[in-house]
């Protein structure tokens, strides 16, 4: 609606209207034949308060690498294999691998032994991340992760917080008793 007399404005909104420091001057001084537009009061000129939006940015957060692997981690020693198909470890690998860790005095509950055929993609600083190993155990060069410093065969080598080995896998080691006697020897040590 276009009004050509602002004075009619208040005969057609009843609310109060205010007006903005640069319409007053259209406005004093104008007298209509029964009322003067009164000046308003410098205190109650408000501005529009504009709402302010506080916008927060979405936090990102990376999901938390999870692993699914045989054991408890007690003495943070990390036994990386690589098995297609299986969860873990081949039954009779297992048993053989039972066996060398009685002989350090160390139980299935004290390490954790991880499947690389499910995690092959996966980085050797995540690992290192999740697991914080004191000795890394690599059986097999299938078991290596991205990422990882190359390691000469059955020598161990002290990497940052632990000591890794890379031996031969179950496999190579079932098939050669040189390779069982090279590798129980390095083992021995770590």
């Amino acid at each position: 609606m276009k009004v050509e007399n602002p004075v009619a404005l208040r005969f057609l909104l009843q609310d109060e209207l205010y007006l903005l420091d640069t319409d007053r001057p259209l406005y004093e001084n104008r007298e209509t034949a029964e009322h003067i537009i009164e000046k308003p009061e410098p205190e109650t000129i408000t501005q529009a308060q504009v709402p302010t939006i506080q916008v927060t940015k979405p936090e990102v957060k990376t999901p938390a690498v999870t692993f699914n692997y045989l054991g408890k981690n007690l003495k943070s020693f990390l036994i990386l294999v690589h098995y297609p198909g299986l969860d873990f470890i081949a039954d009779v690998h297992l048993t053989a691998l039972q066996n060398i860790l009685k002989r350090k005095d160390l139980e299935i509950d004290d390490v954790a032994i991880l499947n690389m055929d499910k995690y092959n993609t996966t980085n050797h600083d995540e690992l290192i991340s999740f697991f914080k190993p004191a000795k890394l155990l690599l059986l097999g060069q299938a078991a290596l992760p991205q990422g990882m410093a190359p390691l000469a065969l059955n020598t161990p080598k002290q990497l940052n917080n632990y000591t890794a080995l890379y031996s031969f896998s179950f496999n190579e080691m079932m098939e050669s008793t040189e390779n069982k006697k090279t590798f129980w020897e390095q083992m021995k040590t770590l």
